[in-house]
């Protein structure tokens, strides 16, 4: 058998086939996709670029397929036509209208087209496919807004006045004499923050639908629930008289009083307690009755220049606070409803202790001045003595007539009195309080100590030592000394009989004082006041007051330490003003006198033939003068 010789055309194997057929078919479905994305490409390419995407809305108004500007036009005329339209905002039943023209609204509608625009740009493909986003997916652009904060602010505080409702707390309350929870109940605020950007959003769209407010819920901190206890309290608190004591002594308190003490909770307060108004009126009055104050530690004199302390006396004062809490115990109890009223030992301000080591030991100095002037003077002097009295200076500190005295006005009790104003006598609330100031200066004068601030009258008044008066006016005039001494100073100020005095005492310090009284020197002529007076005959001058003239004196104090060194050395100058010479100076015409009278001799001759006939004289009425008095 002979061997087959091969073929010219090999057969090829039916795997590599059916490679072959797939490769083809991917190339078939690359190109479909290739064309089918060049389709796409064209698509997107085929909106112009001179109008907004479709899909684009602005304030909730579709623009797309429109011109940049026609939109904007759109927008503009859109929200003119609504500027005085409202808004309608609610907060459960209430409402509330508000315009765009009221907060002063103003969208700029050039930035939010531009913003549309936006949407639909980019280069060659990417536009493209942006484009097509926009037409199937939407685009919504916020347009940028401005308002008027100040209008804004005022709306929403208005707005949040009206919806705000505090919560009520669960609270007791009495009907008659039966306790009643009155029940809690929820409130509500304005959330302010929300509530603007809430306003603005919807004033700048063109939707006007009602829209509500964000309100936040605020509860109750104490229920009903919560107050169970205490009504139960106050039921059994109620249901019975309650007895005070205090040692043998009982106080009945009905259960009206009761009813009157008790402090029933509310406001977030859960518990019973005893409080309010009516019982701090009535443990006022409890406390008049228990109480004895305390008597502070004072000074008396020996009569020989020494000083003793007085001791202190503690007194009794009502503890209201453990006396208000046994009387709830008692109230609370069904049985044993007695409460002890609680007392404490009420201590004195100054101490026995504290006054002995403040060292006030002897009378440094006392200076008395006589009464003078009308009896509201008088009353000024005794009430300013009286607000002086008492007064403690530390080592060291500096004594303010002033500060001590305070303001001098009707409402504390002084009264109008000769003051010296400008160099003139007139009346002014409480003249005669710079006498209590002169007395308080030289009372220091004579104790040696330091006095930096002083000013003297206007005028010289001779009851006064020379050159040694004060005067004070609140509160720029004021009269003040130093205690330079270790220890303290006390101001005794009394009123007696026939007038004031003021006593310092302190520390032995051994001080002399020399005082030199200068020559009381005339310095200028009394100024001269003229006073026309119509009732003088003109020309005629009468001196109704001679005045004083001015003067000046130089007064000296040595103050001498206990060894007889010179502690101090001082002039003092003091020039005083001239009181007025007042002149009065007639202004009155001199009289013109009466004009001669005529006879008729016609009427008075007789006619012939006839007796004269008798005749009676006319009546007259003499003139009564009364001659210009004057006082020389």
């Amino acid at each position: 058998m002979s061997a087959q010789a091969p073929s010219s055309h090999a057969r090829v194997p039916r795997s590599t086939a059916a490679r072959l057929g797939l490769a083809g078919r991917a190339a078939l479905v690359a190109a479909a996709l290739l064309g089918a994305l060049a389709v796409l490409i064209g698509f997107a390419f085929a909106g112009s670029p001179a109008r907004l995407a479709d899909g684009v809305v602005v304030a909730g108004v579709e623009v797309g397929g429109l011109a940049p500007a026609e939109a904007q036009a759109l927008l503009e005329r859109r929200a003119e036509a609504l500027a005085g339209t409202p808004v309608s905002f609610t907060a459960g039943t209430q409402r509330w209208d508000v315009t765009p023209a009221q907060l002063g609204v103003k969208v700029d509608w050039a930035a939010a087209v531009a913003a549309a625009a936006r949407q639909g740009e980019g280069f060659g493909p990417v536009r493209g496919y942006r484009r097509l986003h926009t037409r199937f997916f939407g685009a919504a652009v916020a347009p940028p807004t401005r308002v008027y904060d100040a209008a804004l602010t005022y709306t929403v505080e208005r707005i949040a006045a009206e919806v705000a409702q505090r919560p009520r707390e669960a609270a007791l309350v009495l009907d008659g004499l039966r306790p009643r929870v009155v029940p809690a109940r929820t409130g509500r605020s304005l959330n302010r923050a929300a509530a603007e950007a809430v306003i603005v959003r919807a004033l700048a769209s063109f939707s006007r639908a009602p829209v509500g407010l964000p309100v936040k819920v605020e509860r109750p901190v104490v229920t009903a629930a919560d107050l169970a206890p205490a009504a139960k309290q106050a039921e059994v608190a109620l249901s019975a008289p309650v007895r005070l004591a205090l040692g043998p002594t009982r106080w009945r308190l009905p259960r009206w009083r009761v009813a009157e003490l008790l402090a029933l909770p509310k406001n977030g307060v859960r518990e019973l307690s005893i409080g309010g108004p009516r019982a701090e009126a009535y443990f006022d009055r409890l406390a008049e009755v228990v109480s004895k104050p305390a008597r502070d530690a004072g000074f008396a004199s020996n009569g020989d220049g020494t000083v003793r302390v007085v001791p202190a006396v503690p007194g009794v004062e009502l503890d209201r606070e453990a006396t208000a809490q046994a009387l709830l115990g008692a109230a609370t109890r069904p049985q044993r409803r007695v409460a002890e009223v609680a007392v404490r030992e009420a201590q004195p301000s100054l101490t026995t202790a504290r006054a002995r080591g403040m060292g006030i030991t002897h009378v440094l100095a006392t200076y008395t001045t006589a009464y003078a002037g009308t009896s509201d003077r008088i009353h000024n002097l005794q009430l300013g003595v009286s607000l002086l009295d008492g007064a403690l200076v530390a080592p060291g500190a500096t004594f303010s007539f002033n500060e001590r005295v305070g303001e001098r006005t009707e409402e504390r009790g002084f009264r109008a009195a000769p003051v010296i104003i400008n160099g003139e006598y007139e009346d002014g609330i409480g003249g005669g309080v710079s006498q209590v100031a002169t007395t308080v200066f030289n009372a220091a004068w004579e104790a040696g100590l330091p006095i930096p601030v002083r000013a003297a009258h206007a005028l010289y008044i001779s009851r006064y030592p020379l050159g040694r008066d004060a005067t004070v006016n609140f509160p720029d005039l004021d009269l003040k000394f130093v205690n330079d001494t270790p220890k303290w100073i006390l101001v005794r100020a009394v009123a007696h009989g026939d007038g004031i005095s003021v006593g310092l005492w302190g520390a032995e310090t051994g001080r002399r004082v020399v005082s030199q009284p200068g020559e009381l020197r005339e310095t200028a002529p009394p100024p001269t006041r003229t006073v026309l007076d119509p009732a003088l005959p003109a020309g005629r001058r009468v001196v109704e007051s001679e005045g004083q003239p001015a003067r000046a004196v130089t007064v000296k104090r040595t103050v001498y330490d206990r060894d007889g060194n010179v502690l101090r050395s001082e002039s003092w100058h003091t020039a005083y003003r001239g009181e007025h010479q007042i002149v009065r100076v007639g202004t009155k015409p001199p009289e013109r006198p009466a004009p001669p009278k005529v006879k008729d001799e016609a009427r008075e001759r007789p006619a012939p033939g006839t007796a004269p006939a008798a005749t009676t004289p006319a009546a007259t009425t003499p003139a009564v003068t009364t001659p210009a008095t004057t006082t020389p």
